[in-house]
Parts: C-alpha cells; sequence; structure tokens
C-alpha cells in the first residue's frame, strides 16, 4: 500500500531512490515486532516518534534528538480517525507520504511503521478506555470533547505493539503531552516520555502540519499568535495575570481573520488555571486560536520572579 501511494506523488528515478533507502518500512504490526524483536536481541535501545505525518522541521528535531540518545530511531506516521471530532476535519488532514519519506531518510531514521487502521483498530477487537480527569475538559479537552480519550487509544496502542521505548513529542501540543504522561504513568505503559521544545518559523510561528492548509491572508496574520505570547513573555513580570490576557486578546484583534477559542495561563505541572502568580513555580502560557478553518495552538513558558 505505501509503495501505491508513493508512485502517485514521485517519478519512478525517485521511486527507485527509496526503495534503495536504508530506513526499513513496515506496514503491519507483525512486520514491525519481528524488526523491533531482532533490534533488541543486538541490545540497540529503541527511540520511538509518532507522528500524524505531513512531516515538517519539528518532526524532524524530534528524530534527530532521538537518534542522539538511543542506538535506534522508529517513525510511525499514521493519522488517528480516533481523536478528530468532525470527519471534515480527518479528510482534508494533510498527508504527504512520499515527502515524509524522504525527509526521514536524510534524518537518517532506521524504521518506519506506516500502518493502515485495520492493523492499529482490527475488526472486533475490544478497545481500551482511558480517562485522564480534569485534562479531558480544560483547554483543549474543552473545545474537542472525546479528542485526548482517542489519543489514548492510539497512543496505548503503538507503546504496546512498540515495547519498551523511549518516546518524543513536542511541547507544542503541551496539554496533549500531560496527557500522555498520565496515560504511561496510570496504566503502566513500557515507555518513557520525553517532552521537547517547540521549533518554529523564521517569523516565530511554531511548526505544525495544519500551517499548509493556511491562506497567504491567513498565514501573514497567523504570526499574531506567536507574537502576543512572546508579548506576554516579555511583559508578565510587571502585569498581573489580568493584565497579561487583556494584552494578548488586545494584540489578536488586530486581524479580523483571528478568532480565539482560549488564552489560559496555567501551572505547567497541572495545567490548572491561574489566579496569581504566587500559585504556581512553572508557569504557562496556552493559546488556541481559529484562522479561517484552521485551528492554531501554541504556548510558552512564562518566567515570574517570586514577589
Amino acid at each position: 500500500m505505501v509503495l501505491q501511494i508513493i508512485h502517485t506523488c514521485l517519478p519512478d528515478k525517485k521511486i527507485l531512490a527509496l526503495l534503495r533507502c536504508s530506513m526499513k518500512i513496515a506496514e503491519t504490526v507483525k512486520d514491525l515486532s519481528e524488526k523491533l524483536s531482532r533490534a533488541r536481541e543486538g541490545g540497540c535501545s529503541i527511540g520511538f516518534v509518532p507522528t500524524m505525518g505531513a512531516l515538517h522541521s519539528g518532526h524532524i528535531s524530534l528524530v534527530e534528538r532521538a537518534k542522539r540518545e538511543n542506538t535506534l530511531v522508529l517513525c510511525s506516521i499514521f493519522v488517528n480517525p480516533a481523536q478528530f471530532n468532525d470527519p471534515a476535519d480527518l479528510e482534508k488532514y494533510p498527508r504527504t507520504p512520499a515527502a515524509d519519506i524522504e525527509m526521514l531518510e536524510r534524518a537518517e531514521c532506521d524504521i518506519l511503521f506506516m500502518p493502515p487502521v485495520s492493523e492499529i483498530y482490527p475488526q472486533g477487537e475490544v478497545q481500551g478506555e482511558y480517562d485522564f480527569g480534569y485534562l479531558e475538559n480544560i483547554m483543549e479537552g474543552r473545545f474537542r470533547k472525546g479528542h485526548f480519550k482517542g489519543v489514548g487509544r492510539v497512543v496505548a496502542r503503538l507503546f504496546r505493539i512498540c515495547g519498551p521505548v523511549t518516546a518524543y513529542f513536542g511541547e507544542k501540543d503541551f496539554q496533549q503531552l500531560a496527557v500522555i504522561r498520565m496515560l504511561v504513568e496510570k496504566y503502566h505503559l513500557p515507555a518513557r516520555i520525553v517532552g521537547c521544545p517547540v521549533i518554529r518559523e523564521n517569523d516565530g510561528l511554531a511548526m505544525s502540519s495544519r500551517n499548509v492548509l493556511l491562506s497567504a491572508a491567513e498565514r501573514k496574520d497567523a504570526v499574531l499568535v506567536s507574537r502576543a505570547l512572546f508579548a506576554a513573555q516579555e511583559k508578565a513580570a510587571g502585569l498581573t495575570i489580568s493584565e497579561v490576557k487583556k494584552l494578548v486578546h488586545g494584540i489578536l484583534k488586530s486581524s479580523p481573520l483571528i478568532r480565539p477559542e482560549y488564552f489560559e495561563i496555567v501551572d505547567g505541572d497541572t495545567l490548572l488555571p491561574l489566579a496569581q502568580w504566587e500559585d504556581a513555580a512553572f508557569i504557562r502560557a496556552c493559546i488556541a486560536v481559529k484562522i479561517g478553518h484552521v485551528r492554531l495552538i501554541d504556548n510558552v513558558p512564562l518566567n515570574v520572579p517570586p514577589a
């Protein structure tokens, strides 16, 4: 199936180059399990980077860190239908398998797992239900009902397929990272979780697979999201939390294309909203907006010295 997709995207010369690449591609759980078993028999530690494809430099930074810290790097590409609330959003999610394979080969990824839906969710197999408590009802959970249950299903399935791994996730999806850490701890999954810094475009916009869906005008205004967060970083020490929120919303209002969903200042460990700076030692500012039909999220740490 993977090669059929590639054939529609690349000329014959590039197909031949990909077939000669050193990266191994597995499409089935059985094939992947055999490859990983052989690696472990050889004493390899495995760094795992789960993705939904449409890769960019942010994803590759995770692969590169996994490469530095492990003897073998596994990446997965699977657009998980269980975490999409809107079927139309699933349908339009960008898919670039040929370009993804080229990027991973250049990054020296060792194994790529590209399963069909039937491999992750076999027909008739009962999938687990996962409870993340209040994390399912704040920020992303409030606006994407059921989203984190879908994330939990696919991540738990991948971890059980792969066995013991060190898994790398970007901090752009800061709440998702908290959910995955809870998932591993609460359900005793065989993974160690590493969070990695947000990677940004030259103008500051957080890298996201969804950025390619923005029109030229939307992309121009999208940078206001990161500018608002950077302003919050710069000014927070001299303002109250309420004043920082007014500052951020004022910047976003300068574009009629941006529709804010939330801007929250939270305890970076619990993700619960803060009323005053003294309530937490580790503080994060988190934001979600819609620009046209595209939804973007971002976050930054706020370093506010004790009063």
